[in-house]
């Protein structure tokens, strides 16, 4: 079963890299949205789906959908902004998001 989650695990584990390198970019920078509140809570999402999957854990599809709310939610905010970091990051977390709603039915 495991196994099935793969592409999934590989995409949370993308977007947590670029989502930590938005975060630590725009720490101390000014943000007219919620990035980069959004970066870290995004991370901690894909921490704990990753995490839930690798357990096979009966709860994996509900935390696979939450994690893609809440990646939909970055890319919004992270595709307001110009930086390369944030398009970048919009982007992991899009690809994130639609693996997540695949392995959540």
């Amino acid at each position: 079963m495991i196994r099935s989650y793969e592409s999934c695990i590989e995409a949370c584990q993308q977007c947590i890299i670029d989502c930590q390198k938005c975060l630590s970019e725009m720490m101390g920078k000014e943000s007219h949205n919620d990035c980069p509140n959004c970066c870290m809570q995004c991370v901690e999402a894909c921490l704990i789906c990753v995490k839930f999957m690798l357990a096979d854990s009966f709860f994996a599809k509900k935390y696979c959908g939450l994690c893609a709310e809440i990646c939909e939610w970055c890319a919004e905010q992270c595709q307001q902004h110009d930086h390369e970091h944030c398009k970048k990051c919009a982007d992991s977390c899009i690809a994130c998001a639609q693996e997540c709603r695949v392995h959540m039915v």
